[in-house]
């Protein structure tokens, strides 16, 4: 009987070994796995929360790119801004949407990072999902308004450059009539004078000498067939004194005597327009030198 009690012991106590060998083996495992689950978990929560971050700061950059109402102002004053919308200002907003569309592609392209991170990373989040989701609706909008902003800026371009041609034109026709404007005064305010002693005005046929009796009492009066080169033009407007080299002078035209004033200066005589309007009615100036 004892044998057997003895071999029973044995093979109890080898199975109770056995037993808590294989326990702590699966404990060993468990704890293992259990270490490793909790590896995983909390790479699992980084990434998570490295892309919650790159979600938002692409939120942020998409934020930032302002094309919308508030922009298109930039190039949206009215007719008269338009008009006053000059070359640089024109090459500002285009360089402004070039900005803009750069930093849209920026966007994009860290979208698709994201998008590509999470695949690589088994991330299968719905909330994720939603939130990328979002992000590309955003980017969509975006380049719809800069696409909008752009043909806007473009159809300005377009105006302005007309206006500046209808301008530029108009300021041409202005010069014109400007120019026909300043010859005709000037033809209206402008008398040619010629000055000379007796001889010299008789002998070049400016003056001739009338009237009188047996050759006493003549008196000297203009041709009217004066030779262009000898007269020189006065703009009465501009120029209202003539100076006169000779201490004596005398006007034989038919200028109204209250129009001007001869005075003595020296060894010089000036003649002082006092009337432009009522002198230059006679267009022919002849003084005689005494």
């Amino acid at each position: 009987m004892k044998k057997p009690i003895q071999t029973l012991l044995v093979v109890v106590t080898i199975a109770l070994v056995g037993a808590t060998v294989y326990l702590y083996s699966r404990f060993q495992q468990t704890s293992a796995d259990l270490a490793t689950v909790k590896v995983a978990e909390e790479a699992s929560r980084n990434r998570y929360a490295q892309t919650i971050d790159a979600i938002a700061e692409i939120q942020d950059s998409l934020n930032a790119i302002m094309v919308g109402d508030a922009n298109v102002s930039l190039v949206q004053g009215g007719l008269q801004s338009e008009k006053s919308m000059s070359a640089p200002d024109g090459r500002e907003a285009l360089d402004r949407i070039a900005n803009l569309r750069a930093s849209i592609e920026r966007s994009k392209g860290r979208i698709r990072q994201l998008e590509s991170s999470l695949k690589a990373s088994n991330v299968e989040a719905k909330g994720l999902k939603r939130m990328v989701a979002g992000l590309k609706s955003s980017v969509a909008e975006k380049e719809t308004a800069l696409a909008a902003l752009t043909q806007r800026v473009e159809e300005l371009t377009t105006q302005v450059t007309g206006l500046e041609t209808t301008v530029q034109q108009n300021q041409e026709q202005i010069a014109q009539k400007d120019q026909t404007i300043e010859e005709r005064r000037s033809e209206l305010a402008t008398v040619y004078y010629v000055v000379g002693t007796k001889g010299e005005l008789t002998k070049s046929g400016v003056v001739v000498s009338k009237g009188g009796v047996l050759g006493l009492g003549k008196t000297l009066q203009p041709t009217g067939q004066i030779a262009a080169d000898l007269m020189k033009p006065l703009d009465t407007d501009e120029q209202t004194v003539i100076t006169i080299e000779a201490p004596k002078a005398q006007v034989v035209s038919d200028q109204p005597v209250t129009s001007y004033e001869l005075r003595p200066v020296g060894t010089q005589t000036e003649l002082h327009i006092l009337n432009p309007a009522e002198f230059r009615k006679v267009r022919q100036l002849v003084i005689v030198k005494a």
